[in-house]
């Protein structure tokens, strides 16, 4: 079974007698374990079919299967669970809470979670040693770099070990360097077995992953293997 599964996927929006098609028949398989770049233009559907995937809006037609499920099998408030629990997000804002502390920051998904708070400390200082920021705990995020706060992201992203990260635009926010140290995180975390959907308009960037998804006026343009995959140098990032 694979984890995600698109069929003829559709997505419309309607403003008054005026409809405007994002997504087209889309189609596609994802595998547990497999990190695939969803590349287009702005205007191309992306964050239309990153908002579907991550349960935060339905298609118009078609249908999305995660684990199996389509979105219909499951309550709101299932869908809320599945969305702490089972999902990761990671976007280009960072979306950090400012006069907050790192670990507290990564600490906020648990608060929804069953997980007993006993326990909370220890599962963010693991996830924010991954990202190599066990020196940062105790800063608010206020006082990081870019690079640093896009790290906080990706650990509060790890904290309840998703089946899946969505990463938007990671590095849309950093420069050179920057970006390659989120790149290097993400790749690390993919050796290890996390699967990872990242959405991106740069091409340097999405070489990093196996398979690239190419949108184009909402519709698969293309769909093909990456054959010379980048690769950054592993190091001191995810143990």
């Amino acid at each position: 079974m694979k984890l995600i599964e698109v069929k003829d996927l559709e997505k419309v929006y309607q403003d008054g007698e005026v409809k405007t098609p994002a997504l087209q028949g889309v189609s596609f398989g994802i595998e547990k374990g497999e990190f695939v770049a969803i590349m287009g233009p702005s205007g191309s559907g992306k964050s239309t079919l990153l908002h579907i995937l991550g349960f935060l809006d339905h298609s118009t037609k078609g249908e999305y299967r995660f684990e199996g499920k389509t979105i219909n099998d499951y309550s709101k408030n299932e869908l809320a669970q599945i969305r702490n629990k089972k999902m990761g997000f990671v976007f280009q804002m960072f979306n950090l809470l400012s006069r907050t502390t790192v670990l507290e920051n990564v600490k906020l998904p648990l608060i929804y979670s069953d997980i007993k708070e006993s326990l909370w400390n220890e599962i963010s200082l693991k996830a924010i040693e991954q990202v190599g920021l066990s020196h940062r705990v105790n800063y608010e995020t206020s006082q990081l770099s870019g690079g640093e706060k896009q790290r906080v992201a990706i650990a509060r992203a790890l904290v309840n070990e998703p089946s899946i990260i969505f990463a938007d635009e990671p590095t849309g926010n950093l420069d050179s360097k920057s970006g390659g140290q989120i790149m290097e995180i993400i790749e690390a975390l993919n050796d290890k077995g996390q699967t990872i959907i990242l959405i991106t308009h740069e091409t340097y960037t999405a070489e990093y992953s196996q398979r690239i998804i190419k949108l184009r006026d909402g519709a698969i343009e293309s769909d093909e293997r990456v054959l010379e995959r980048k690769h950054t140098h592993k190091d001191h990032f995810v143990k």
